[in-house]
């Protein structure tokens, strides 16, 4: 039986995630709605919106109080991204990958010098934080990542590249796990600290993407790279088992965006569904306009609870491989089933930028590509349930 302070502890769960979810709602209206064309054509990374978000105590959610964040756990993390994702995905992404994936690894693997050092402004949105696993050969492959960092007297000399990294032009902070042993060797990487504007770290060209264009995706390069061993983040070797813990928990921020994608798409074709009218009644009267509805309210619906129930998981500390890799396969799946009928319920409309559903349509792609692409999600998810 439950007691009744985590009754209570529940109840006040639920009103932290209803203040998030108003302030957020209330935030996008005025400072993230009006401008979603403009940063989408042009391509635009609106770094003040993430400094607002700091502010609001939205970009150190899971940073604890002592390093000046929200102390809070992923229930209300994923309530804030799905929020964010409603009304502009790529504001979603470059908040997820700030919070769960450079801002996360520290504080889960950093000394204490290091999470005193970066957390605090992290936390506050004064840093903005990118995460580089992702080579150009080696994609999923990343055991067999190319990057090296090779001992120099008290330091590391890091050569190679990135590629499809999330804030990497703009970040002030990126972790970078690299190369330190044999290729393929699973404790053969090793994560590295480093600041924007360290020597032989530059920043390449931004890529034009299909959808997600206001969240910022760029080639980090090193050129001889040297590095302070004071910069290495936790034990040599452990990079990739570190960047596997660390997945875990991004899966669900990818979850969480694809469910906030999908209802952005969801609520857009049911408002024009109830407004377009066809041979004198709305079109939401058809049953096929009506089924297709129906089945995206429930693959939704479906998503949401695989999400939340990965994130109770991983709040009570417990293992989360497979909850997280099932979230984000469905939910991820979702969202491009649900922005492709958004599409086809807006028709002729659907296909021009002056209505919301062709944005949600090419956002929503990314999500099954991202942080582990579906099919690797399959590999996960077989691996961990055949397991003896």
């Amino acid at each position: 039986m439950e007691t009744r302070d985590s009754e209570l502890t529940h109840a006040q769960r639920e009103e932290t995630c209803k203040l998030i979810q108003e302030t957020v709602r209330d935030f996008a209206a005025t400072q993230i709605r009006p401008n979603i064309r403009v940063w989408d054509e042009q391509q635009f990374f609106p770094r003040e919106i993430f400094n607002q978000l700091g502010d609001l105590g939205l970009m150190g959610m899971l940073v604890p109080e002592e390093y000046g964040g929200s102390a809070l756990g992923y229930k209300e993390y994923v309530t804030a991204i799905i929020a964010l994702s409603k009304v502009d995905p790529s504001v979603g992404l470059s908040m997820a990958a700030h919070n769960s994936l450079c801002t996360n690894h520290i504080c889960m693997f950093g000394n204490e010098t290091q999470k005193q050092t970066y957390l605090p402004k992290l936390a506050t949105g004064e840093f903005v934080g990118a995460w580089g696993l992702t080579e150009p050969n080696t994609g999923s492959d990343a055991g067999n990542m190319r990057t090296t960092a090779v001992r120099s007297g008290d330091g590391w000399i890091i050569n190679g590249s990135k590629n499809f990294i999330t804030n990497g032009k703009t970040g002030d902070v990126t972790v970078l796990i690299t190369r330190t042993g044999e290729p393929g060797d699973k404790h053969g990487a090793t994560a590295f600290i480093i600041e924007k504007g360290t020597k032989g770290f530059t920043a390449g060209r931004k890529e034009d993407k299909l959808g997600m264009r206001a969240s910022e995706t760029v080639e980090l390069i090193f050129e001889d790279c040297h590095i302070p061993d004071s910069q290495r983040l936790g034990e040599i070797g452990d990079g990739f088992i570190q960047s596997l813990k660390v997945l875990d928990g991004g899966r669900i921020s990818i979850a969480a965006l694809s469910i906030g994608t999908a209802l952005g798409a969801y609520e857009a074709a049911l408002a024009y569904s109830k407004e377009r009218k066809q041979f004198g009644k709305s079109i939401s009267d058809f049953q096929a306009i009506a089924f297709k509805l129906a089945d995206m309210y429930t693959d939704i619906q479906a998503s949401t609870l695989l999400t939340f129930h990965a994130g109770d998981l991983k709040d009570a500390g417990q293992k989360v491989t497979l909850p997280s890799a099932v979230a984000k396969y469905h939910a991820s799946e979702t969202a491009v089933r649900v922005a492709n009928e958004a599409v086809q319920i807006f028709g002729g409309y659907g296909y021009v930028k002056d209505y919301p559903a062709e944005k949600f349509y090419r956002d929503s792609k990314l999500c099954t590509i991202g942080e582990g692409t579906s099919e690797i999600q399959k590999m996960v998810i077989s691996k961990e349930i055949l397991k003896d």
